[in-house]
């Protein structure tokens, strides 16, 4: 009986990475040493992004069947890791398909674009600047297509969520990221509460809060028109911070009514007046 060999060193890394994937690109964004290998960061990092793209990969196969221009924009995009990412295994050769990251940090903005012009990723394009102020850019087209927000964290989850409703974007993709915001709030509550006990205690306290800020999401999402999927993005053994939310537009007034009946419900159950409480306004 033969033993299967496991894969060593460069060879190893290269089983990881996906069919089409340019080693080089990974190199530039520093998922790969120059010798081609991975830390477990990179590797731990490489693994949550092809994850993500598994999720994304159908939705973009949908928009890339149309002959009309499709724009996604990913908003708090960092290193715009998932950008590139994007760009070279499906849009290189789509030449009507535009992907636009926005970044508040004007150091990341500079590298990104000059990496961009190194691999000619010509149809990629930056803007340096605050998710909630992204909306006033002209340079965005106003209908947007897919909106993607990977660890954005805190209230910046509640930005792209705004900035996708506030564009119609058709689908919105997040991967939120530590919610403190709710827990604050849930502090501030009466101790007579019906069900303090759920949060008396601070580990609790932000893990309910978690938990209660991304039902109130998807329930504001769904209020606004949208069929909502939560899921695990990857195992608990990388991170507990890796909830996914995909989010596609949809055309059913009945659905957006009782959607709009949970929410308030909801809200009105744990009253704390937070970015994702129910309001008249969406």
């Amino acid at each position: 009986m033969t033993s299967r060999t496991e894969p060593k060193g460069e060879s190893k890394e290269k089983s990881e990475i996906r069919e089409g994937q340019s080693v080089e690109l990974l190199k530039a964004l520093h998922i790969l040493t120059r010798d081609g290998t991975m830390n477990s960061d990179s590797r731990r990092k490489l693994k949550q992004v092809y994850h993500l793209v598994s999720f994304i990969e159908p939705i973009l196969k949908e928009l890339l069947k149309r002959e009309q221009p499709v724009n996604i924009v990913d908003v708090g995009a960092g290193k715009s890791y998932l950008g590139f990412i994007l760009y070279d295994l499906f849009l290189k050769d789509a030449t009507n398909v535009k992907i636009w990251a926005i970044e508040t940090r004007h150091d990341l903005v500079e590298k990104s674009e000059k990496l961009a012009s190194q691999f000619k990723f010509d149809r990629m394009k930056f803007i340096n600047e605050k998710i909630s102020d992204s909306n006033s850019k002209s340079e965005l087209p106003k209908k947007l297509d897919l909106v993607l927000a990977l660890h954005a964290c805190d209230t910046a989850t509640d930005d792209a969520i705004d900035f996708g409703l506030s564009s119609r974007a058709e689908h919105i993709v997040l991967v939120p990221c530590c919610q403190a915001e709710m827990a604050e709030k849930l502090k501030a509550l009466p101790s007579t509460h019906a069900i303090r006990e759920l949060w008396a205690h601070p580990h609790h306290r932000r893990e309910f809060g978690s938990h209660l800020t991304n039902v109130l999401r998807g329930l504001k999402l769904e209020s606004s028109g949208y069929k909502v999927r939560v899921t695990e993005l990857v195992g608990w053994e990388h991170s507990m911070k890796n909830e996914l939310i995909v989010a596609s537009e949809l055309d059913n007034k009945s659905y957006v009514t009782e959607a709009r009946k949970r929410w308030k419900s909801m809200s009105e159950q744990i009253p704390v007046n937070t970015r994702t409480s129910f309001t008249t306004k969406d």
